[in-house]
């Protein structure tokens, strides 16, 4: 394969690679399916959906309240049937009535006592002065109660209407007794009289006539023994009697007003059925679909709208980041978020959220506690794992911010920041817990860093706020515990979905490959001793001058383990596997050593991909020559054709290796160490001075062959290389390393 082959190959590589990952159009479409994601997973919290019905119509469904609500109509309708079962509430008002007795008698005394007056007289005084004591009484006694505390206005004014309206009305021809009876004959009746009063008046009497009736009876039991006597106390007690239970207008009034007060408001709960399948639609059903916004004759637009504006802003704020992360990525201090990336960032939201709206729809207002328990660290974990840690803070914002609309059971507000604020400290919890994650079981331990903190975030809020029973303590302090242990378990299980559907290679990952006892690097130990140790040390070289220029150290590390893994398949061929034994290239032609050499990086891709290993070491084990010239064999093929006496059938093109050239910094690195490496294990006693010139020239070689150009390497950069890669160098070699002798000064002369 000639130069111009390998450069077409770099060009169709680096197409496919600008294909989907990198298009614009992609990339919109990726913005796009974020709006959707987010729009569709708050459109139910926060947009009510609406029903095409008309009065009468027949409900094909059931359809159940979006939201809690005070039905007003039913409270009232509750209300006003609370204050009918109300009775009218009834006083005793204790008029006395036996005093009026003891008016009537004293008058009657006086006035028989006086011998001035005629009888006729006495007849008429009688006529009209006992008729009018009647009304006279209960007057005084209202005037006398009139602004106390005993009775109120309304019941004094409703009670004197009621007794004059229940006045007895004396005979005529019981007047003409009244002056024929002596002081004597008054006592005995006023007494007999005033007992019979008082002990009809014990009873509650609402009408009057129904103690009167019992007057007779009572009388004929009296020690009056004269029938004068009998029927003058009989008609004068029937008089005195009056009513004495009345209607308390005021009382009942307030009655009924506690009895509506204390009626519980009529409340339609968040899921009750306001309509069944096949129920007919009365104007009570549609009053409470339209108030509910159940129906689309009432539908509005703004809801939607106003989610699509909340939807637009999380986008940006993910899109500000991705074109900035992207805009730095250019001047190589950052990596570049490809459209893979995206998408990986999308199905990691996707999930979260998915498993949110599940834990959400389990939730009701008794038992809001529930959301505590959902995974939501598990995305910022994945985040932080498999992208990048500014975004795995950025999208934990934004996850903090939909579990405050998604938990939320109260209809009072949007956002229930109780949840906001106990997402924010689970995800903060588990970015600085799993940051540097090296091993499985970090994340584990990560999984109860998330559950202690989430416990205690809810256990602070629960103290703030009203103290809920120990029952439902202990529930949502369990949810909050049990929701890191759920997180562990989901990201461990994701994690291998990841990484091997988008190529991921995580931290994680690495370390796995990295194992000694992975198949690959087993048979590299055991059939290329001399390959494996060289590619340590590679390692070692790689890793150190990676983290010197911030790029990823790790992958160097493991890359370099991978690199020569093509040289398996021929061992004896290279030079460090070379003990006790010839060099097969003394013996072969220069193109056929030539081929050998150049085909240990594709037979390394080959085998890297038979066992399934991650793309970017492939790139490594491919692109850490580059197309860089194996000069050795070009100037032996030369002297081979001068010997010969025949003009060169090649070119130096036909010496170099086919690439790609590095399209990392990582592999670029892995192929400056690996030169650099097998420079220094060449030279016999090498020094400090022959070190670092090699280490120079090296990296001017590749420089100057334009090995570099594909990829962000700066000259800032190589110079920091170079001086990590020397650090390095003495460090390991540095039992080869001879250091000038330290030359003993002259002495002064005396």
């Amino acid at each position: 394969m000639n130069r111009n082959q390998a450069t077409n190959r770099t060009g169709s590589s680096s197409s496919k690679l600008a294909g989907w990952r990198y298009s614009r159009g992609v990339r919109w479409l990726l913005l796009l399916l974020f709006v959707l994601l987010f729009y569709s997973s708050l459109s139910a919290h926060l947009v009510p959906k609406t029903y095409n019905i008309q009065l009468n119509d027949v409900a094909d469904r059931n359809i159940a309240a979006p939201r809690q609500m005070d039905d007003e109509k039913a409270t009232i309708k509750a209300q006003e049937e609370a204050a009918e079962r109300v009775q009218t509430v009834y006083n005793i008002v204790a008029l006395g009535s036996h005093n009026l007795v003891d008016e009537i008698f004293q008058r009657m005394d006086q006035l028989n006592a006086d011998d001035q007056v005629t009888l006729q007289n006495k007849i008429d005084i009688y006529r009209t002065e006992i008729p009018r004591k009647y009304g006279l009484y209960v007057d005084s006694f209202v005037r006398a109660n009139r602004g106390t505390d005993t009775y109120n206005q309304t019941l004094l004014e409703e009670m004197q209407v009621i007794v004059k309206d229940q006045e007895y009305t004396i005979p005529e021809e019981t007047f003409y007794k009244l002056p024929q009876l002596s002081s004597e004959r008054i006592k005995a009746m006023q007494t007999v009289t005033r007992d019979i009063v008082r002990e009809l008046m014990i009873e509650q009497l609402r009408e009057a006539e129904t103690a009167r009736t019992k007057v007779a009876e009572l009388v004929n039991a009296s020690a009056l023994t004269n029938r004068t006597e009998r029927e003058i106390v009989q008609e004068l007690a029937r008089f005195a009697i009056m009513p004495n239970k009345f209607a308390d207008k005021e009382a009942t009034d307030e009655a009924r007003r506690l009895a509506k007060e204390n009626t519980a408001k009529v409340v339609i709960q968040e899921g009750d059925i306001v309509v069944r399948e096949g129920e007919r639609i009365t104007q009570e059903h549609y009053e409470r679909l339209q108030m509910l916004g159940l129906l689309q004759s009432k539908k509005t637009y703004w809801p939607q709208l106003g989610l699509l504006l909340m939807t637009a802003l999380f986008l940006v704020i993910i899109f500000q980041f991705v074109e900035r992360s992207a805009t730095i990525s250019a001047h190589g201090e950052k990596t570049t978020y490809n459209n893979a990336q995206l998408l990986m960032l999308w199905l990691i939201f996707f999930l979260n959220l998915a498993i949110m709206q599940i834990v959400s729809m389990t939730q009701t207002p008794g038992s809001a506690y529930i959301g505590y328990i959902a995974p939501v660290a598990m995305g910022t974990m994945l985040i932080m794992l498999l992208l990048d840690t500014h975004l795995a803070i950025i999208s934990s914002v934004l996850f903090a911010a939909i579990g405050s609309i998604m938990f939320n059971v109260r209809q009072d507000q949007i956002f229930d920041y109780h949840y906001g604020f106990v997402i924010t400290v689970v995800a903060f919890a588990a970015i600085f817990s799993i940051h540097r994650a090296s091993q499985r079981s970090t994340i584990l331990k990560a999984g109860i860093m998330v559950s202690l903190f989430g416990s205690i975030a809810v256990l602070s809020l629960l103290l703030i706020g009203d103290l809920p029973s120990r029952a439902e303590l202990l529930y949502a302090i369990g949810f909050a515990f049990a929701s890191g242990l759920l997180t562990a378990v989901l990201v461990i299980g994701l994690m291998p979905f990841f990484e091997v559907s988008f190529g991921i290679l995580s931290a994680l990952k690495l370390v796995e490959l990295s194992n000694p006892n992975h198949p690959l690097l087993r048979k590299l130990l055991t059939e290329t001793p001399g390959t494996y140790h060289h590619s340590v040390m590679v390692g070692n070289l790689s890793e150190a001058a990676a983290e010197a220029i911030g790029a990823n150290g790790l992958l160097c590390r493991v890359g370099s383990f991978y690199h020569d893994i093509g040289k398996t398949k021929r061992p004896s061929y290279f030079i460090e596997n070379q003990s006790n034994i010839e060099n097969p290239h003394d013996s072969i032609d220069p193109k056929l050593s030539k081929e050998i050499i150049i085909a240990h990086a594709r037979d390394g891709v080959d085998m890297q991909k038979s066992h399934n290993i991650p793309k970017p070491l492939r790139d490594i084990a491919e692109q850490h020559h580059g197309t860089t010239f194996l000069k050795y064999f070009y100037h032996k093929a030369l002297k081979i054709a001068e010997a010969e006496g025949v003009e060169p059938d090649f070119t130096e093109d036909d010496f170099r290796y086919p690439g790609p050239k590095a399209q990392s910094k990582e592999a670029a690195i892995v192929g400056i160490a690996d030169c650099v490496e097998a420079a220094v294990r060449s030279l016999r006693n090498p020094t400090m001075e022959q070190v670092e010139s090699m280490i120079n020239k090296i990296i001017k070689s590749r420089m100057e062959d334009h090995q570099f150009n594909e990829c962000d390497l700066t000259l800032k950069e190589l110079d920091m290389i170079a001086h990590s890669l020397k650090e390095t160098v003495i460090g390991i070699f540095h039992s080869r390393i001879e250091y000038p002798d330290d030359t003993k000064p002259k002495e002064r002369p005396q």
